[in-house]
């Protein structure tokens, strides 16, 4: 019997069976399994020859993908394993044509917990797709963005921008767990939705979906915050594609830098010289030097990871330098939102500093680091402002200044006050674990700190 489903679906997408045998076996490649799905496999499901379940799924996705909205097997009368390796597991491990609508399914999947995706592992593989998506982003088929929906124009774009202000603003004084489901709502239906609107201009649609990608990217620190790595990183890689289809090479090369970042972050190192040197190509040409700075940087951190610590500080160096020239520089208004290029530099030199065991030279960093997030926007950076104190103070408990440690400790834990951060939690333990070592050596400010550190830990568990 002839299976008018699947019929009618390729046709709604506008698609040849060469079309849709191509996507399935590109799913399927980005699942780790090699298909030779071709046009006359095609006709037989057509004419009513099921597939293979897995192949069933990878069809589902496809059509998923061209059409904007999530099926599955059973929608086209097949077995639908619904668990195990299927598409729904890899759900945005990849870098499709349609990064617009993953963002959507994400979204869906991130406000209802869904445990695939909410307890997903960070995948080192997936940290390597980046490095080889370019000549598969020039072949991509073309989104559906700007196709239908409302008439945007410049206003539109500018109300988006000042939400992602505020939601910039409230994540970055109460942490990434609060607010959440709000924002990500906000993404999945009046951002997504922004890019499937009638543009009044071509730049409005580019800016449209600039504005997407950084959302995007905010729903994937907000993640990254709570310590849902997987999730993160599948919001990062739509932040990429978005920043592609958007045509903006800076915004790809921040990306590309955040993804390397990342994996340094949370112990993963694979892949993250690569992902920098890449950054570093795409802006090649482009970018002012305190966009360069922060390229440079990262490229450092990954060189000190990868024990090239000689080249790692003269990066360092170089970063140092380029970030004093681009102080009056003009920066993207998504890139600013957690600080200037200055105080990323000294973030991550500290970083650089304490891997290479140069302990005064780190303390030296997060002190300057802290200073300028603690005065950058009329002081509303208070959880990287904690986060600096709190390595601050990690670097001179290293040196054996214990009395001047337990102080700027102190700082570190009045300013999560109210920060609802994984980061933070875990900040705050390592802390009481080294009071601990400090009240048997008699230091007499550790107990009291020892005792506001339980009192916030009670009060953000």
């Amino acid at each position: 019997m002839r299976n008018e489903g699947l019929r009618l679906a390729l046709e709604e997408a506008g698609l040849t069976y060469g079309q849709i045998a191509a996507d399935i076996r590109s799913i399927a490649a980005e699942a780790g399994d090699t298909l030779r799905t071709n046009p006359s496999a095609v006709a037989h499901w057509v004419a009513g020859r099921p597939p293979s379940p897995p192949t069933a799924a990878y069809i589902a996705e496809a059509l998923s993908r061209r059409l904007g909205r999530h099926l599955t097997p059973s929608d086209f009368g097949w077995e639908d394993l619904g668990h195990g390796n299927g598409p729904d597991t890899r759900l945005g491990l990849g870098i499709g044509p349609d990064p617009v609508d993953i963002v959507r399914r994400i979204g869906e999947a991130d406000i209802n917990r869904r445990k695939f995706l909410t307890g997903a592992a960070y995948s080192v593989a997936g940290a390597a797709l980046p490095l080889g998506a370019a000549d598969a982003a020039e072949a991509r088929h073309p989104s559906t963005t700007g196709t239908t929906g409302q008439k945007v124009g410049a206003a539109d774009i500018d109300a988006v921008r000042s939400m992602l202000t505020a939601f910039t603003a409230i994540d970055e004084r109460q942490g990434g767990r609060h607010g959440r489901p709000a924002m990500v709502q906000y993404l999945r239906t009046d951002v997504t939705g922004l890019t499937q609107g009638r543009f009044t201009q071509e730049s409005i649609r580019s800016e449209a979906l600039t504005a997407a990608a950084a959302f995007t990217f905010l729903a994937g620190w907000k993640a990254y915050d709570a310590g849902e790595h997987g999730l993160a990183q599948r919001y990062y890689l739509q932040t990429l594609g978005l920043a592609r289809e958007a045509e903006n090479p800076l915004h790809q090369a921040w990306v590309l830098r955040i993804m390397a970042h990342n994996g340094l972050d949370i112990g993963q190192p694979d892949h993250t010289l690569g992902l920098a040197d890449a950054a570093l190509d795409v802006a090649k040409n482009r970018a002012e030097p305190g966009i360069m700075s922060m390229l440079v940087i990262c490229r450092a951190r990954a060189l000190a990871h990868a024990d090239r610590g000689a080249e790692a500080v003269s990066e360092v160096r170089r970063a140092q330098d380029l970030a004093i020239r681009g102080e009056g520089d003009e920066m993207p208004y998504w890139l600013t939102l957690s600080g200037k290029p200055r105080a990323a530099v000294d973030t991550h030199a500290a970083k650089i500093f304490r891997a290479l065991r140069d302990h005064p030279n780190a303390e030296k960093q997060y002190a300057a680091a802290a200073r300028s997030y603690g005065s950058a926007n009329g002081g509303g950076l208070s959880r990287i402002t904690a986060l600096s104190l709190a390595a601050q103070g990690r670097e001179q408990a290293a040196q054996g200044h214990l009395e001047m440690a337990c102080r700027t400790w102190e700082r570190a834990v009045s300013g999560f006050e109210g920060v609802y951060s994984d980061r933070a939690v875990k900040q705050v333990a390592g802390i009481r674990r080294q009071l601990a070592i400090f009240e048997r050596r008699g230091v007499s400010a550790a107990l009291q700190l020892d005792e506001q550190a339980r009192t916030w830990q009670l009060a953000h568990s």
